[in-house]
């Protein structure tokens, strides 16, 4: 099963503008940029045939040439990532039996999050999108809990039923738990990790569906499949002791490097 990765990249953050260029201290001291950590986490990923940036920014094409990556220009009205993978299709010339969308935002992704979504997807035929979730333990809950406290719109959660099938993904800390109840351990929140592998035929419906009304408020692209009443999977994975964070706001950057000194 040929399997391709696409890390779309946009320059126009609304929560982070320029995003992707931003630079983050590694734990040597050097520095790399969001883009570029993203690049070189795409490429642990094992069972991989391509990898390729999707952008429509020549800044973002420009630095990402310049360490090596391919690079896939896509229309400017790609409303989000998903909308700029199923353009990279064509203009990119790919065929594939599986996309995978390695958000651009995310360098802390370890690659077994993604073989294990790749792996879920080739058991199951009939699935037609899918998406990694990690059981939060306490620093990442807590971490979202401080984000809603300071008013941030930070990382997601996802809501699934007993077949693993997705019933809902926000950005609030779903489901609620009392404070006074909040569990040491088996805290039963799953943070949604940006990741999703789409069998060719999906991601292209995708961009024949008008925008839904849960997915405008939320802001979250994988609300259009579940509002077209399309089952996405949620796969189970493990942090093996690795904590995971997204970069969503210029505070996660002193989070990620301070992961990054530990790591």
């Amino acid at each position: 099963m040929k399997t391709v990765i696409l890390i779309p990249a946009r320059y126009a953050s609304t929560r982070y503008p320029g995003k992707p260029l931003v630079e983050l201290t590694q734990g040597d001291g050097t520095k790399k940029s969001l883009i570029r950590m993203s690049w070189e986490a795409a490429l642990r990923v094992s069972g991989v045939d391509e990898v390729h940036v999707v952008t429509d920014d020549s800044r973002i094409r420009e630095a990402a040439e310049a360490f090596g990556a391919s690079v896939i220009m896509t229309s400017e009205a790609c409303e989000n990532g998903t909308a700029r993978c199923a353009d990279a299709l064509g203009k990119g010339g790919i065929e594939a039996d599986l996309i995978v969308n390695f958000q651009g935002d995310a360098p802390l992704t370890p690659p077994w999050f993604v073989e294990d979504l790749i792996a879920a997807m080739k058991a199951d035929p009939e699935a037609e999108i899918a998406t990694p979730v990690l059981q939060c333990d306490r620093l990442t809950y807590d971490m979202f809990i401080e984000d809603r406290k300071a008013g941030r719109v930070g990382g997601t959660t996802a809501v699934f039923n007993r077949a693993g099938h997705g019933l809902y993904f926000s950005k609030e800390v779903l489901p609620y738990i009392d404070p006074a109840k909040v569990p040491e351990a088996d805290i039963p929140v799953y943070h949604h990790v940006g990741v999703y592998a789409y069998r060719p035929d999906a991601l292209t419906q995708y961009t024949s569906w008008p925008e839904g009304s849960l997915e405008k408020r939320e802001g979250l692209e994988q609300l259009r499949f579940l509002e077209n009443g399309r089952i996405v999977a949620c796969v189970i994975v493990e942090g093996r002791g690795r904590v995971f964070w997204e970069l969503n706001n210029p505070a996660d950057v002193a989070r990620i490097e301070t992961v990054l000194k530990d790591m």
